[in-house]
């Protein structure tokens, strides 16, 4: 039977990461119903999106059971636990900023006029695809990405502009950005070849 755990009971948490690692569905899930309210909020903070915070705490808690065997030399669940969620965190708002950078370049280039070769006709067909990607999205969505692509606006900007929030802003940024990618995977064309046509045209211009 799995110990019960307080609020700071670290010794019955070492206990039930203990059990965990031997298997112990009972103990991973008193685990589980113990953190995964407060890592929720916790990841919530940060992104500002409930969907993906949710997201981000279940692959938190998969990643334990997964890894389940190296809980028995951990020291102070909480504290561990914390770590892997904010780790997991960062590195979602490190995929989000490296999505949105990329978008940027790939963006601003479709907006260049290029000789009609055979790599200028896959740039126009990908063009062509993230506008029907775009035109798929609440109209609500279409405004505020070619408020930020097309015009440039800032998010406070056009949080002003729209009267949304400027964290709602960045949010409908952030699930546009998922669906393009999304969008253009299941057409085949993914945004490393994107760039790759986008650099062919930077280095020849003529």
């Amino acid at each position: 039977m799995a110990a019960q755990v307080g609020i700071y009971d670290l010794i019955g948490e070492k206990l039930l990461l203990q059990q965990i690692a031997m298997g112990d569905e009972t103990a991973f899930k008193s685990i589980f119903d113990t953190y995964k309210a407060r890592t929720f909020t916790f990841v919530v903070n940060f992104i500002h999106s409930k969907a993906d915070a949710e997201e981000i705490v279940q692959d938190t808690f998969l990643s334990l059971w997964q890894n389940r065997v190296s809980l028995t030399t951990v020291e102070h669940p909480r504290n561990y636990i914390y770590t892997v969620v904010r780790n997991k965190t960062m590195r979602y708002l490190s995929n989000v900023a490296r999505d949105e950078k990329m978008m940027k370049v790939v963006w601003a280039n479709m907006q260049i006029e290029v000789n009609p070769t055979e790599e200028a006709l896959q740039l126009r067909e990908s063009r062509e695809l993230i506008n029907q990607a775009l035109s798929m999205l609440s109209e609500q969505k279409q405004l505020v990405f070619r408020m930020c692509r097309e015009q440039g606006m800032s998010h406070e900007n056009i949080a002003l502009e729209t009267g949304l929030s400027k964290s709602r802003v960045k949010n409908i940024m952030v699930e546009i950005l998922k669906y393009i990618k999304i969008f253009l995977a299941r057409n085949s064309l993914i945004i490393t070849f994107l760039l790759n046509v986008l650099s062919f045209f930077k280095n020849n211009p003529n």
